[in-house]
């Protein structure tokens, strides 16, 4: 009878565990979108995607045809992509109204992403997990847009890390 106990009790706590999903995990059937990312002047500088795991989303960015060196990149808050400064995209995407960056100690939001490091042959992938993010709030009805920033992100200084101009942007769509 003990060993009956213990037993039930062993399978009451694995199931459990098997419950809780981890944030980040992927998700089966979970919403992506990719944002196709252009320099200034038209030219293909890669792509970002977005998909929706367990508890956010996972922004990845694949860039090409850069400048070497260290880049911010954020999601910004509109869908729009009009060069030559790439404006029209907005501010960062920031639905929970938190200051800019992850070593500031009220932020980060959820725009914010990891610096890019782009080589010497103007390639670069970065890939970070927005906790809380949706796929609803990133594609809502004026959309959002993946830039890329000539400098690199102080990952603290309100509004954009002091990362400069704006060198690369993509529209995210549904896929």
């Amino acid at each position: 009878m003990r060993m009956i106990v213990v037993m039930a009790g062993a399978l009451a706590l694995a199931a459990c565990g098997e419950g809780g999903v981890e944030t980040g995990a992927p998700v089966a059937g979970g919403a992506h979108a990719v944002a196709l990312l252009k320099l200034a002047n038209g030219a293909d500088a890669g792509r970002a995607t977005a998909t929706e795991v367990a508890g956010g989303l996972r922004v990845t960015v694949d860039a090409k045809g850069l400048p070497p060196g260290t880049h911010g990149a954020h999601v910004h808050t509109t869908g729009r992509c009009d060069a030559p400064d790439f404006a029209s995209a907005g501010g960062h995407w920031n639905p929970t109204s938190m200051k800019h960056g992850s070593m500031n100690p009220q932020g980060p939001h959820e725009g914010d992403l990891p610096n890019l490091v782009i080589d010497t042959g103007g390639r670069g992938t970065v890939a970070a997990t927005i906790p809380g993010a949706t796929m609803a709030g990133l594609l809502d009805a004026d959309g959002a847009a993946l830039v890329i920033h000539a400098n690199a992100d102080d990952l603290m200084t309100d509004p954009a890390g002091n990362s400069g101009a704006r060198i690369a942007c993509g529209v995210f769509q549904a896929g």
